[in-house]
């Protein structure tokens, strides 16, 4: 269910998108990069769709603690339970994100939110794949009181879905508003990296939480945000976006010599080392340092821009229809999807490099689309759907031949 309505949810995601872009034009405020905002919903993208195979983990992992633990089975007609469960489901939220920033575990996988320089509503749908292995966890109290799983499921998605709006640097400052609950200016100062910002505003729905536990700032006009991390991701590369900090934090718990170490990385805070391997002194974070832009030309922009289109029509097909697929279509049109979303961010990024994956991308599309009766959508293709497929694939390796491969001064290929 959670899928589904993140699904049916995306039109008014890229609504909203539509109009704040338009707003800061007008406003001379150019927050929006196409690489950038393309790496950020390939991100999301890529978190619904693992998270069609996570959830049998975080899900089923609550139903069980509450099938065979729950004091209680609270009604899930009665509206005081759901009230209940969103501010308790809040506050535990609170203290995973709290966590998340404070133990490399965790920030493993919140890492991908916050790798972002630039701050829209593209950031907000910017979600990590591994979240679910062990984010869930925090929430087995709402399973042992006795919240219903259909209860813990959909208050979930509302504290998720209320976080959308707050990504957006088009909204000031609101008076009382921001004094109770989390809004744009609070959550801003979330994803800086200014020291004065650094590790607070927590919260989900309430900053409540940050004012009671003392990790709450107000944004300060005198100290404009700077978004990023301070090991800056520079990349647009979306499986490498979920597995840098895990292959980093792996490294130095291989590397030490302490075995204490080796397990108790996982639980130090984020830039923290064994001993034996602080051979150097941290380098100095540079607020200034230039945004991660690599060039690439408009027309391979426009090509990026266009394919990845095409993709969430097919990323939307599967999350809608993954439950009537087997097992094993399920994986193989998951992996064709992440693959997708890999050439993707290879061509925004380094180009004709990606020239070989991108084109057995563009020729699995045609394979499948020609063995398989539904394979990108629910009913058979007909000769004259194949066809036009087809035609999209070879009008797209041409173009992804004309516009990657290098040139000559004359502006042909060369011999």
């Amino acid at each position: 269910m959670h899928e589904k309505i993140i699904t049916f949810a995306s039109p008014v995601f890229f609504l909203l998108i539509a109009i704040e872009f338009l707003v800061a034009r007008k406003r001379q405020k150019h927050l929006y990069r196409i690489n950038d905002a393309i790496s950020s919903l390939s991100l999301g993208v890529m978190s619904q769709i693992t998270g069609v195979f996570l959830k049998l983990l975080s899900v089923g992992g609550y139903a069980w603690v509450f099938t065979n633990f729950a004091a209680l089975t609270l009604d899930p007609a009665s509206v005081g339970v759901w009230l209940t469960g969103l501010l308790l489901y809040d506050f535990l939220y609170y203290w995973l994100h709290r966590m998340g920033h404070k133990t490399n575990l965790l920030w493993a996988a919140h890492v991908v939110h916050h790798q972002s320089e630039s701050y829209n509503l593209t950031t907000a749908l910017r979600q990590t794949s591994t979240g679910p292995l062990f984010g869930w966890v925090f929430y087995l109290p709402m399973a042992i009181i006795g919240f219903p799983v259909q209860v813990f499921v959909v208050i979930a998605l509302m504290d998720l879905l209320y976080q959308f709006w707050i990504h957006t640097e088009q909204i000031n400052k609101l008076g009382w508003f921001d004094r109770v609950f989390v809004s744009p200016s609070n959550h801003r100062v979330h994803h800086a990296v200014n020291d004065i910002y650094l590790d607070k505003n927590y919260g989900g729905i309430l900053i409540i939480w940050d004012r009671l536990f003392g990790s709450f700032i107000e944004e300060q006009d005198n100290e404009p945000v700077v978004y990023g991390t301070r090991r800056p991701l520079r990349s647009w590369n979306p499986l490498w976006a979920n597995l840098e900090v895990y292959k980093a934090v792996w490294q130095d718990a291989w590397n030490t010599r302490n075995w204490a170490d080796k397990f108790l990385i996982w639980l130090r805070p984020p830039g923290w080392r064994p001993a034996d391997l602080r051979l150097s002194p941290a380098k100095h974070f540079d607020l200034a340092r230039p945004l991660y832009d690599p060039f690439v030309s408009n027309a391979a922009i426009g090509y990026c821009l266009l394919q990845f289109v095409a993709l969430l029509q097919a990323a939307t097909y599967f999350l809608l229809a993954y439950k009537s697929m087997s097992a094993l279509n399920a994986v193989v049109y998951a992996t064709w999807l992440i693959f997708s979303l890999w050439c993707i961010g290879g061509l925004i990024e380094k180009g004709r490099l990606y020239l070989i994956p991108e084109s057995l991308r563009l020729l699995a599309i045609l394979l499948m689309s020609m063995l398989s009766a539904n394979w990108f959508y629910s009913y058979a293709l007909s000769v004259t759907e194949q066809a036009l497929i087809a035609a999209g694939c070879i009008i797209s390796t041409g173009a992804l031949c004309f516009i990657f491969l290098p040139k000559n001064t004359h502006g042909h290929l060369p011999h």
